[in-house]
């Protein structure tokens, strides 16, 4: 697989489309953090990291609205690419749909959103924006 990321973005899009309650992805350290990051802004219900074969599975419960159904992560765009990456300084990190989404960026101080990013005033790669 050339793309894990995107892999873990289609997956999770997949999931939502077919209105899944549970979606299991292959594990992997940078995927394990944008989990958090997005537990941690309340685009998902919870997670859990099994670890029982070699390489792990992470278990994430998505979160829908339950008057409309509609889920609450809508759009999942991968930006860094393997074939072109996107970096930013501290001064240029996007604002996605003017802050009411996140940008999951990869800082030296490990992965946050842009909102976090421009308060600790550093730059990094652009991973995904959700919203």
């Amino acid at each position: 697989m050339t793309d894990p990321i995107a892999d873990y973005l289609t997956r999770l899009r997949n999931a939502i489309k077919a209105r899944h309650r549970v979606v299991e992805i292959p594990s992997s350290k940078i995927k394990k953090e944008i989990t958090r990051v997005l537990h941690e802004k309340g685009f998902i219900q919870s997670y859990k990291f099994d670890n029982s074969d070699g390489q792990g599975i992470i278990k994430i419960a998505l979160k829908y609205n339950p008057v409309t159904k509609l889920a609450s992560m809508i759009h999942l765009e991968r930006v860094s690419k393997p074939g072109l990456r996107k970096y930013v300084k501290a001064d240029e990190l996007p604002r996605v749909l003017n802050g009411l989404g996140i940008a999951v960026i990869s800082t030296s101080r490990g992965l946050m959103t842009d909102k976090e990013a421009r308060e600790q005033n550093i730059g990094g790669e652009v991973i995904c924006y959700i919203y």
